[in-house]
């Protein structure tokens, strides 16, 4: 450890326990010292601590040695009492609001960072003001009865020589109607070391007056106790000193006021000379000798083993006392003060283990007598005695702390002194570097006084900091109870000092309620104080507290809210938490050559759209090169990697607002925040002459930037924004979408977003490239395209648009649903677009008609024609479907005149089926920088499970090229029925029948909600035509047989023509068996159609019919080879006349198309061996005669 004498506590009490030298002065000696604007006891101040007085020092032993470091304390006669504790709290009131005005710079800077707190040393974390606020703390208990070294030790009198009767005047001033009650009570000896001092103004005269006085003087009181002093030698008083001693001691002087400035060298010497006398000459002897004296009769009285139970008798009894906190029954001349006495002398002369032996030696007395306040008081003294010898860390622990302890016992008149002992204990413990253990004294120090309590606990809080390792949690937690009690006080800026060095410790944690609380209160007490800006900040930092309650978080708005409206203005707030802005749910939507018929089209994936286009655009069907291949051949080298949009058309962003408060909240005016630089002819002299060699882009752009300023507004009206007001509702999340369309070409650039919280604060958001996920990808990109130009558009002219929309198109569906629909296409630009396509992602659920079909009535259009329709039209003739439709070369649209196209859906199965259109187009100006574009189409079809319908087939028992169809139909909907029209089978070569009238099987008519029908049908293969797999499979030559569910009045659906031949044909393709080159397959349609009477908005649009496809259906049993044996079922024969002979035909049937060998055995009996025949048959059936003899 180092030497104690250096550490804080060292030198607080060589500083704080020293002898007291009385000043009795008269009037005019006061009045000639203020004319250097210092009173008598400031300019001797300065003088009265010596760092080398080098004085030889002998107390008890014959061993002397040599004191360098000493100092004396001076206090006119009326300062020597026990301070009055109101004013002392006022004293101690005005310090800390003194130093909290001092500190007003800092409330305005940013609070330090919590990693330089950590690494700064002790002085360069504590307040300056702390130490003298300690020092004024234990100045309120000085002067007290029961400890010696606040007495005087000697008395010095001064007078002037311009007093009459200067000798009377001496004595006069020791009288003892004037002494302090210290001296009258009997706490302190009267007879003191005296000093007599006649000072002299040289401005007043020659001091040869004053040298007579002096004369004088020493034959009255002695020669060794008189002595001159001669002030103010400099008559005109300019004498300005560089290094001012009295600075110090009175810190509120003016600037303009110079201290001291009648004293000359001279003068400053002699004043030198007389204080380093008065110590070393006179009171030092003074107090070796009292020492010597006093350890004489202690060693006579108390010390020895006769003396001690000599003591011991005398106290005997002395228990069954009253306590005695105070132990006033003790004068100064009793044996326990006397001691006391020789205790303090010792240690303020350093003799320490003399000190700590009287101590000892009356520490057992006054606990003996009770004397508590007193018993204390030695304790203390210990304590800091071993301290100072660098002797026993426990024992001088065990000290303060008994002696802490028993001041606190003794009640309100401890108080005082207990807070003292607290604030000594904790420098001992931090000069040992016990951190921790003094923060936990400062804790106990904290009594009823809230304002010391706050001083206390962030003194607390500082030693957490300095703990090895740092104690974070507890320094920010001491801080904020500190600067609770320091607004209790109304200490508002020291609250905010505190508070605001607490912000450092939780920054960046989780601690989400104890980070609310510090900004919320920061932010109130700056605005208490004005500091509205500040104010706001703060209160910023809680306006997205979701982990408060609802009745925090409207208080929380509801004080910020008032705050703004106090300042006056408008703040604009970057990042501002209300809303939150869920960056990553940011999407860039925006049209180049690919435009988007609806907000459900832009969020599809840009790989299916690929998907789906590559057959559509020559560039990617040919070279299959990607968009950027294509952009490059198209866009000016210098612009390839830049998004490209048109003007007029906008560019939309997608972003979500959460509110993450409990409480509703508005927002308005949300808008985007962008850049447009208007750009000269240079982009399209480029692209005409791509071949040059790039330019610097600030002599090849020439751009003229207009920036949309944060209010709004911008100079020139070169893009329109849109705007718009919301209001979000407690933890609710709403996505908004904002948009930008340019007017000129230029370079667009969208910065963020901007929005007024509840038309006061407007918050703004900008955003960073590298965070954007751009919804429309450029295809595959290449492995060094950067993303970092994501909300950089370059804006070209502007290009026709297709805008389409599907008429009639439901969202909701059965299975079966067939209905005709309507593509309208427009063009608003005057410009023509030409050579459309049209893809279609699902062509089994979506037909594309032919534009004759548009003015045809549904479903009438699809009934079967009569023979006479037939011969005078074509019919509704099937198609064969092509991948990509191609409309008419000779269309064009633009203008006001739209495209109107028939297109057929057909609910294939039941599920959530996703129906992709893109529609290709190009541009009929060929100075278009883009030359094509798309119209991509999405939308959403939901199919409900309708009728369930179930084929069986089997041979029939009794004819050849007959089957029996058992059919089961199940209504699985919840309320809808249905009418069974038709049941037809797809082939020339396929009759189909019923077995028995449909009313009869029935007679309902219709199939409601969760009934089943089943029914049986005859299948007749009429075999005179061989039609291959090729013809059946083709939509263009599909013919079938039907057979009517509802009576020979109803007219039938034809279903060879389109779309219904269509429709069958992507059936086919989708249920694909392994059997599906099987001649003998059948493919069964079952139409059915609403009720008649059913008039149902909606779904039962009786403008609809519902068709159910069942594909590749095999006829085939378990081999090919079918036979039928035919004769007579009944024969009369008398058998006593001759044998009967029957004749049996086999009909054999071979269903395959090769030649089969067949040998037919007949067994007459079943002991017979039985008879062969051989038959081969080719195709289709052979004939077998065979006779039968039965006798």
């Amino acid at each position: 450890m180092v030497d104690p004498a250096t550490t804080p506590l060292g030198k607080m009490l060589l500083d704080e326990i020293t002898p007291v030298v009385m000043v009795l002065r008269t009037p005019l000696v006061e009045e000639s010292c203020l004319k250097n604007g210092l009173s008598l006891l400031q300019i001797l101040t300065p003088f009265s601590n010596f760092n080398n007085i080098d004085v030889p020092v002998r107390t008890s032993s014959d061993q002397p040695y040599r004191l360098q470091k000493f100092k004396l304390r001076l206090f006119y006669e009326s300062d020597i009492r026990q301070p009055n504790l109101e004013v002392a709290k006022e004293r101690l009131k005005q310090v800390i609001t003194q130093a909290g005005e001092k500190d007003l710079s800092e409330l305005c800077s940013d609070p330090p960072q919590l990693s330089n707190v950590v690494s700064s040393t002790e002085s360069e974390n504590l307040p300056s003001w702390f130490q003298f606020f300690n020092k004024e703390l234990i100045h309120t208990v000085s002067f007290s009865d029961h400890e010696a070294f606040d007495h005087p030790v000697a008395c010095l009198l001064v007078v002037s020589s311009k007093d009459e009767q200067p000798i009377n005047r001496f004595i006069d001033l020791f009288n003892t109607n004037k002494l302090p009650s210290l001296l009258n009570d009997g706490s302190m000896d009267p007879k003191i070391l005296k000093h007599y001092l006649l000072v002299h103004d040289n401005q007043d005269g020659s001091s040869e007056k004053a040298a007579k006085i002096l004369t004088e003087m020493r034959s009255t009181f002695g020669p060794n106790e008189c002595r001159l002093l001669c002030i103010n030698s400099s008559q005109d008083g300019q004498i300005d000193h560089q290094d001012n001693p009295w600075d110090l001691y009175k810190p509120d002087t003016s600037p303009s006021q110079h201290l001291g400035c009648f004293l000359n060298i001279d003068d400053f010497n002699e004043i030198k000379d007389l204080m380093q006398e008065l110590s070393s000459k006179h009171i030092i002897p003074y107090m070796e000798q009292k020492i010597r004296v006093l350890n004489q009769q202690v060693s006579a009285t108390r010390k020895g083993f006769r003396n001690q139970l000599k003591n011991l008798w005398w106290r005997k009894g002395k228990d069954d006392t009253f306590d005695s906190p105070t132990g006033s029954m003790y004068t100064f001349s009793s044996i326990e003060s006397q001691i006391r006495i020789l205790g303090d002398y010792a240690f303020m002369l350093r003799d320490y283990e003399l000190a700590l032996s009287n101590y000892r030696l009356i520490s057992t007395d006054y606990k003996l007598d009770k004397a508590w306040k007193r018993y204390a008081g030695v304790q203390e003294m210990m304590g800091l005695t071993y301290f100072m010898l660098d002797q026993s860390r426990k024992e001088a622990e065990y000290c303060m702390e008994n002696a802490f302890s028993t001041y606190l016992k003794t009640g309100s008149s401890g108080q005082q002194n207990s807070t003292r002992c607290g604030l000594w204990w904790v420098e001992m413990l931090k000069a040992r570097d016990q951190c921790k253990e003094a923060a936990t004294v400062y804790f106990r120090i904290c009594g009823e006084e809230p304002l010391y309590s706050a001083v206390m606990l962030e003194q607390a809080s500082y030693c957490y900091l300095l703990s090895k390792p740092p104690m974070l949690h507890k320094y920010g937690f001491h801080l904020i109870l500190s600067g609770d009690r320091y607004k209790k006080c109304d200490q508002i800026k020291h609250a905010i000092r505190t508070y605001r060095s607490a912000t450092s410790v939780y920054r960046g944690t989780t601690w989400g309620h104890i980070k609310d609380h510090i900004h919320f209160h920061i932010g109130q007490w700056y605005a208490l104080l004005g500091m509205y800006d500040v104010a706001v900040a703060h209160m910023l930092e809680v306006l997205a507290c979701s982990n408060e309650s609802k009745t925090t978080q409207e208080v929380f708005l509801r004080d910020f809210l008032q705050i703004v409206q106090k300042t006056g203005k408008t703040f604009e707030v970057l990042k501002l938490q209300l809303p939150v802005i869920n960056i990553s749910s940011l999407k860039v939507i925006f049209e180049d050559h690919r435009t988007y018929a609806s907000p459900a089209a832009a969020s599809v994936k840009e790989s299916l759209w690929y998907s789906l286009e590559e057959d559509m655009t020559p560039s990617l069907s040919t070279t299959r090169s990607n968009w950027l291949e294509l952009q490059s051949k198209v866009i000016p080298k210098k612009y390839k990697e830049s998004n490209i949009c048109v003007a007029g058309e906008a560019v939309k962003v997608d972003i979500e607002f959460k509110n993450p408060l409990q409480i509703p909240i508005s927002i308005s005016s949300v808008t985007l925040i962008c850049e447009l630089s208007v750009k000269s002819d240079e982009i399209e002299s480029d692209s005409n002459s791509s071949t040059s060699e790039p330019r610097n882009d600030v002599e090849s752009q020439k751009l003229t930037a207009t920036k949309y300023t944060m209010d709004g507004s911008s100079d020139i009206s070169s893009f329109t924004l849109s705007e718009i007001d919301i209001s979000i509702g407690g933890g609710e999340t709403i996505m908004v979408q904002l948009m930008v369309t340019p007017k000129v070409e230029g370079i667009l650039n969208i910065v963020g977003v901007r929005w007024k919280l509840s038309g006061s604060v407007v918050g703004l958001y900008k955003f960073e490239s590298n965070l954007v996920k751009k919804k429309i990808a450029r295809g595959r990109r290449n492995a060094n395209y950067s993303s970092g130009n994501d909300l950089k558009f370059i804006v070209i002219k502007s290009l026709p648009k297709l805008e389409g929309i599907i008429h009639s198109l439901p969202e909701r569906a059965y299975t079966g649903h067939l209905r005709q629909l309507v593509l309208e296409l427009r063009n608003q630009s005057e410009f023509p677009v030409k050579n459309l396509k049209m893809k279609v992602s699902q062509p089994r659920f979506l037909s594309v008609g032919m534009h004759d079909e548009l003015d045809t009535k549904f479903p009438a259009c699809l009934e079967k024609k009569t023979n006479s329709e037939l011969s005078g039209a074509d019919g509704n003739c099937s198609r064969v479907p092509q991948a990509v439709f191609l409309f008419p070369e000779d269309i064009s649209i633009h203008g006001e005149t739209p495209l109107s196209w028939p297109l057929w859906l057909h609910a294939a199965v039941p599920g959530n089926i996703s129906l992709y259109i893109t529609i290709y187009y190009e541009m009929g100006d060929t100075s278009s920088i883009i030359k094509y574009r798309t119209l991509r189409m999405h939308y959403n079809l939901q199919v409900l499970p309708s009728l369930n319908v179930l084929f069986q087939i089997s041979p029939c028992p009794s004819r050849l090229k007959h089957f029996l169809v058992h059919l089961d139909v199940m209504n699985q909907t919840i309320s809808e029925s249905f009418q069974i029209h038709q049941l037809s089978t797809v082939g020339h070569q396929w009759e189909i029948s019923l077995l028995q009238p449909f009313d009869t099987i029935f007679p309902l008519q219709s199939l409601y909600a969760g009934q089943a029908l089943s029914c049986f049908f005859m299948l007749k293969n009429c075999g005179e035509e061989s039609i291959s797999s090729d013809i059946i499979s083709s939509p263009s030559r599909i013919l079938g047989n039907d057979a009517s569910l509802q009576g020979s009045s109803d007219t039938l659906f034809d279903i060879s023509g389109s779309p219904l031949a269509d429709f069958h044909h992507c059936e086919r393709l989708q249920q694909r068996v392994s059997s599906q080159d099987d001649p003998n397959a059948v493919d069964f349609i079952l139409i059915s159609r609403p009720p008649k009477s059913d008039t149902v908005s909606g779904i039962s649009d009786p403008q609809y019919i519902y068709s159910h496809h069942a594909c590749h259906c095999s006829t085939s049993g378990t081999g090919p080879i079918t036979w039928l044996i035919d004769g007579p079922r009944t024969m009369h024969h008398n058998f006593f006349a001759s044998f009967c002979e029957i004749d049996l035909r086999m009909t054999i049937y071979n269903s395959s198309d090769t030649a089969v060998f067949i040998r037919v055995n007949t067994y007459d009996s079943p002991n017979s061996n039985g008879q062969s025949s051989d038959v081969t048959t080719h195709s289709n059936c052979c004939s077998y005669r065979k006779s039968i003899r039965m006798a």
